[in-house]
């Protein structure tokens, strides 16, 4: 009889740790998916900046710093975003992501700003649409990023609370990184009014 009630004891604890073990894969999974619906807008985002470039510098000839620094950005960013994609779990590499995506915002800003100054630009049929995709890609950005630090912090809280955390230190579940932006300044999109 003893026997019976120790291996029932077994059986349960074997059930538990496997049921917590999967609730931490699936946790990590939804992070994962998370990041990787950031991945695709901000892919879309990266795309659309070199055609609005592209519009503005035949406007724009006296500003050719201003669109070499947007460029520059976006490929920083955009290198950036391939190593956070290839590993959402890693810290550093999401941490990096929210900083060069920052300085995309901040140089994208600038271009916008200089770009009201002419008025032939913002009623160029091409750079209102460009505009007008970006804003929109930007709110899909905004969303993307709230669901994927949802899907962190439920992830991170699993990990954490007794007894899963005996688990994830046992598997190394490591935590995930939020994508936060890095200035407060830069929690806002970029304003894309050509109108």
């Amino acid at each position: 009889m003893g026997l019976i009630i120790a291996l029932v004891i077994i059986l349960v604890l074997a059930l538990f740790f496997a049921a917590t073990y999967n609730r931490l894969v699936v946790a990590r999974n939804a992070f994962k998916n998370a990041f990787a619906q950031i991945d695709v807008q901000l892919t879309r985002r990266y795309d659309l900046i070199p055609n609005l470039v592209e519009v503005a510098k035949g406007y724009l000839k006296h500003e050719r710093e201003t669109l070499e620094a947007v460029t520059q950005a976006r490929n920083v960013a955009y290198a950036g975003l391939k190593t956070a994609a290839s590993d959402p779990g890693n810290a550093a590499a999401v941490q990096q992501l929210s900083g060069a995506d920052a300085q995309l915002g901040g140089a994208l800003g600038r271009l916008l700003a200089v770009a009201e100054a002419y008025p032939d630009l913002k009623a160029n049929q091409t750079m209102m649409q460009l505009s007008e995709e970006l804003t929109s890609t930007e709110n899909k950005v905004a969303f993307a990023r709230q669901a994927y630090n949802d899907a962190v912090m439920g992830y991170n809280n699993r990990r954490e609370i007794f007894p899963s955390s005996l688990i994830a230190g046992m598997f190394a579940f490591q935590p995930a990184q939020p994508l936060e932006i890095a200035k407060p300044e830069a929690r806002e999109a970029p304003k894309v009014s050509f109108t």
